[in-house]
């Protein structure tokens, strides 16, 4: 029997990218996926007009905007079909029919892999590569995604064990999800992905990228337009998160000004970006 399997896809504000990334979905391949919209308070209209085009979807609404990782968890507890395995997908992504196969498959081949996740492309350049697997160092606070803005290759079209899955579109069996205690719901915005990651490999958990697997993210392939004080702000509060949570105190006072340092590199990278595109 083909082992089932909900996507989740959250939504706040997003009509019109989420009713594409719907569109999309009802183009999978795979024989036993339920969609499931995860609703965070939308005042856009969004709840209507996608029950009115996705009769077949479930859509769980949240009374207020309760971001990414509480989103995700309130919806996973919530749903009606309970499922083996477990994709969250970002709703401003579209998806390749077949995506779903390839990141299951890898898993039901492997107990010890705990997550798997597809490449992603740009989907504003659809050969120019967004995640190709991701890399961490806790020892300076190194986060970074692998392959992003790289023409595809084959360099990166190599089933191969990676540090974390992005949150963009991660696949898991349900109850592995639910035993480690799903996301952590401290993290505001960014690095709640990281982090789930890392408490799988902490257990002897593989996470494993599966170029076989396909979506394209509607995120700007320009450096400038993908930089800003804001984002790099947000990212980095995740960052020192990841790294006080992940480290052992006793590493704190070396590895701490290495992460800070690297941030405030990644600071002056964001200025001259953002000061190159203006000029």
């Amino acid at each position: 029997m083909v082992k089932s399997v909900n996507i989740f896809v959250l939504n706040w504000n997003g009509k019109d990218l989420t009713i594409a990334c719907l569109n999309s979905l009802k183009n999978i391949t795979y024989p036993n996926a339920h969609v499931i919209v995860i609703d965070n308070g939308s005042t856009d209209g969004s709840v209507d007009a996608i029950s009115n085009q996705f009769h077949e979807y479930e859509i769980i609404q949240l009374a207020e905007n309760f971001g990414f990782s509480q989103g995700n968890n309130a919806g996973f507890k919530s749903v009606k079909h309970k499922s083996d395995y477990t994709i969250f997908l970002n709703n401003d992504t579209i998806v390749d029919s077949n995506f779903v196969e390839p990141l299951i498959n890898e898993m039901e081949i492997n107990s010890s892999v705990k997550q798997s996740a597809p490449k992603i492309y740009y989907a504003d350049q659809r050969d120019l590569i967004w995640f190709a697997g991701g890399k961490v160092s806790l020892w300076n606070g190194y986060i970074r995604h692998i392959g992003i803005r790289k023409k595809d290759s084959p360099i990166f079209s190599k089933l191969s064990e990676i540090d974390y899955a992005t949150g963009c579109c991660i696949c898991m069996r349900s109850e592995d999800f639910s035993d480690i205690g799903m996301f952590d719901e401290s993290f505001l915005m960014y690095g709640e992905d990281v982090d789930l990651s890392l408490r799988f490999r902490k257990q002897g958990g593989q996470i494993l990228f599966v170029p076989e697997s396909k979506i394209w993210h509607k995120v700007s392939s320009s450096i400038g337009t993908q930089f800003s004080i804001r984002k790099w702000k947000r990212k980095n509060i995740g960052k020192i998160k990841i790294v006080t949570k992940h480290v052992h105190p006793a590493q704190l006072p070396i590895v701490m000004p290495l992460a800070i340092l690297v941030s405030i590199l990644e600071l002056f990278i964001t200025i001259i970006l953002g000061f190159g595109r203006k000029h």
